[in-house]
């Protein structure tokens, strides 16, 4: 029998809007592809669904189609830059919003059948708190926390961990400083964050870097790419390469089957 193929996880989230989750998420998706692995992101903002816009796709078809049964889920998969695979939520579907426990659990049980042909899971978190975020988040082998060096960004990115340590028991987190104009700026973000959880939470932040401030991502936004593709040799593209090289060396999942049909558990337990 074939050893079973152990398929990475990781939830990328935030709590505040708008600060740069979609673009880390496609990004870094790109930069383990061109290491060699097999990317695929899940667009798990379920209502208000944007990856296919921020990269100029058309998608025929999306997560609704499957849960109404009318595709599975290799028939929405798309493709994207570098070699990475889409899965494309729909916008402006309330109903996907208030999926039911069992809905939100098929929805991703359709994940187990897509194991063999990927590496890793990349799953693209909505803003907030919503229960849909917490059940993503559960059901992750890695939380990768996207946080920039303004007050609402912190203070949403602790109202998260603190949710999900309290409520849950998860305990580990990794931090990303986005759009900040050096490392050192970075740390001094990451120190401000961990003053606080430190003081109130049990909780071991990880810091894993920074992608910097750098037009070269709002040109690309605005040509609707991935800064990596549009402007390989920029200093966003550099950070996220880092990242990237850190993210190949996170442990891999030691469940008897790998951890998507895991994340496919905990996400039924949710």
């Amino acid at each position: 029998m074939s050893r079973p193929h152990p398929v990475q996880v990781i939830a990328v989230s935030g709590g505040k809007g708008g600060v740069g989750k979609s673009n880390v998420s496609v990004n870094m998706g790109i930069a383990l592809a061109e290491k060699g692995k097999r990317v695929v992101i899940l667009d798990a903002d379920l209502g208000l669904a944007n990856i296919d816009v921020l990269l100029g796709i058309k998608a025929k078809r999306n997560l609704q189609d499957v849960l109404n049964g009318d595709c599975d889920l290799r028939d929405v998969l798309v493709n994207g830059p570098g070699g990475i695979k889409i899965v494309p939520a729909s916008s402006g579907t309330q109903h996907m919003t208030q999926l039911s426990p069992m809905e939100h659990a098929g929805l991703i049980n359709a994940f187990s059948d897509l194991g063999d042909q990927i590496d890793v899971l990349i799953v693209d978190t909505a803003a907030g708190i919503s229960e849909s975020v917490v059940s993503f988040l559960r059901a992750s082998q890695e939380i990768l926390l996207v946080v920039c060096d303004e007050p609402t960004s912190i203070t949403d990115c602790y109202a998260l961990i603190k949710l999900m340590n309290r409520d849950y028991g998860t305990n580990r987190f990794r931090i990303l400083a986005n759009q900040v104009r050096n490392d050192q700026e970075g740390r001094v973000l990451f120190d401000k964050l961990t003053r606080v959880t430190e003081r109130f939470l049990d909780v071991a932040l990880q810091y894993v870097g920074i992608v910097p401030y750098d037009e070269a991502v709002k040109q690309a936004v605005q040509r609707q790419k991935a800064f990596l593709d549009a402007y390989p040799r920029a200093r966003a593209s550099a950070a996220i390469r880092a990242l990237a090289s850190k993210v190949d060396n996170w442990p891999l999942p030691t469940t008897p089957r790998g951890h998507l049909e895991f994340f496919v558990e905990r996400l039924i337990e949710a």
